[in-house]
């Protein structure tokens, strides 16, 4: 069964860019969100198998909403994407229960690769 991924980035190409990723790699985009909270409310509504979140967006960043998602399910799945690579961003994100951490511009075997390991 196809996993079914959300995904969260406040610029739309970049989402269009990763959901083309995914769909070609077999996988199913649950759904998308453009902000933190919406990621949150997402989350809520179509419990997917993974979700990859971007780390600086308006109204709630992806470490904001990555510890609410964490709340709601402790289970969750989320890799976090960053096109800086912060050394204490990627280590709060992992401290808050990030599996993963991608870095943009994205290369397609990374983040299919990345989304392997932590979904299959």
């Amino acid at each position: 069964m196809a996993k079914n991924i959300l995904i969260c980035d406040d610029a739309a190409f970049m989402r269009m860019m990763i959901k083309d990723i995914l769909t070609k790699n077999g996988y199913n985009v649950a759904g998308e969100a453009e902000n933190g909270q919406k990621a949150v409310e997402k989350y809520k509504e179509v419990s997917p198998d993974l979700v990859l979140m971007d780390i600086t967006m308006p109204e709630m960043d992806g470490i904001q909403a990555l510890k609410e998602i964490k709340k709601l399910d402790a289970g969750a799945q989320v890799i976090m994407c960053s096109a800086m690579g912060q050394q204490a961003m990627v280590i709060e994100s992992i401290q808050a229960g990030a599996k993963d951490f991608i870095v943009k511009p994205f290369q397609a075997d990374r983040v299919i690769e990345a989304v392997k390991k932590v979904v299959g």
